[in-house]
């Protein structure tokens, strides 16, 4: 491992490759080998592990990754960052560089290609924080071959990954979330190790991969259109909000019904169901409009 601390090294290759970083690309590099230990521990790698990272950035996370995995395959949007981390990495051919957007690449095929089928499969990234949601819905609701997934995110972001119902930090991302997995903040990251120091703080959060969904629901995707219905206005009773967003070809006496017989006050609001509670509810739509 390279021995100078790292944010010299962060420093010297920006400088040394002329690259300004953008914050259109949410561009804030970690700075701190301590933080990096705990997201190396919270990945829980071993020698039979590949690893996908999304946003290697200029490679510090990378470079301890490598030391850990079998394989690293790093997916980086900024092209002006793949020649500086394909040199970095000339002499480890267990690491992969690959230039595109984790939102748009086909993720199934770079698993498929680039990793064998014994191989445990971990997603580890420092998100920009403009994509962190959409990136974690993709990895969960695409059914990834993963492991484990450990992230650094928005603190803000990780609340409402591990959030309880009834918390002002619950929402529908919550719910999806734990509907895939089992999430828990692993450290604080305060702004200033990072170049350059955004305005929040983040966290290091790890959700790992449940082998089955967290509740049994015969019509996935009406399970999440109700839930994202039930906090589409989160001050209205779930009773309005329900028949606004999803059942308004319904009466609200049939909605209120369904409530009811899913044994649910209509007067309840959505951050207020669990999931046990979110899956009996859709069954009851959905035998309701068959």
């Amino acid at each position: 491992m390279n021995d100078k601390p790292i944010s010299s090294r962060t420093r010297e290759l920006l400088s040394r490759y002329g690259i300004v970083l953008k914050k259109s690309l949410g561009q804030n590099f970690l700075t701190d080998m301590h933080v990096l230990d705990k997201i190396i521990r919270a990945a829980e790698l071993t020698g039979n592990s590949g690893v996908l990272e999304i946003g290697p950035g200029i490679g510090a996370l990378t470079e301890r990754l490598a030391e850990q995995a079998k394989k690293v395959v790093a997916v980086e949007l900024d092209q002006r960052l793949i020649p500086v981390l394909e040199q970095l990495f000339i002499a480890k051919p267990h690491v992969k560089i690959i230039h595109g957007d984790a939102i748009r690449v086909d993720l199934n095929e770079i698993i498929r290609e680039h990793f064998q089928e014994a191989e445990t499969i971990h997603v580890v990234a420092n998100l920009p924080y403009y994509v962190t949601s959409p990136i974690i819905v993709r990895l969960l609701a695409e059914r990834l071959p993963l492991k484990n997934i450990v992230v650094m995110i928005q603190k803000e972001v990780a609340d409402r990954l591990t959030a309880l119902p009834g918390s002002k930090n619950y929402s529908s991302l919550t719910v999806l979330v734990h509907y895939f997995a089992k999430a828990e903040e692993v450290a604080h990251v305060p702004s200033h190790v990072f170049v350059p120091r955004p305005k929040v703080d983040s966290a290091v959060t790890r959700l790992r991969l449940r082998d089955q969904p967290a509740v049994r629901v015969s019509d996935e995707a009406l399970f999440f259109k109700v839930v994202r219905a039930a906090f589409a206005q989160r001050r209205k009773t779930l009773l309005n909000t329900l028949h606004s967003n999803l059942l308004s070809s319904y009466s609200k006496a049939k909605v209120e019904h369904w409530l009811r017989e899913a044994a649910i006050d209509p007067k309840r609001r959505g951050e207020t169901l669990g999931l046990p509670e979110f899956a009996s509810l859709t069954e009851v739509i959905r035998a309701g409009i068959s």
